[in-house]
């Protein structure tokens, strides 16, 4: 899958709100999920700390979609 990738915090908002649509569909929440604000011209996103169990369900989920 390819997609165009947007500077600026805009970009970054944007991906936020589909990574957390993806993971609230796969019943995985992470809760520091957000854009990182400190430097916008990277275009970053910050995950943020999760437990160990959100983890490996994250894992999981990538892996099954991975087809592996």
């Amino acid at each position: 899958m390819t997609t165009a990738q947007k500077s600026g915090p805009t970009g970054a908002v944007e991906a936020v709100e589909v990574l957390r649509g993806a993971l609230t569909a796969a019943g995985i929440v992470l809760p520091s999920l957000g854009a990182d604000t400190a430097s916008p011209a990277l275009n970053l996103i910050n995950l943020g700390r999760v437990r160990a169990d959100v983890a490996l369900r994250l894992a999981d989920v990538l892996r099954r979609g991975c087809g592996s």
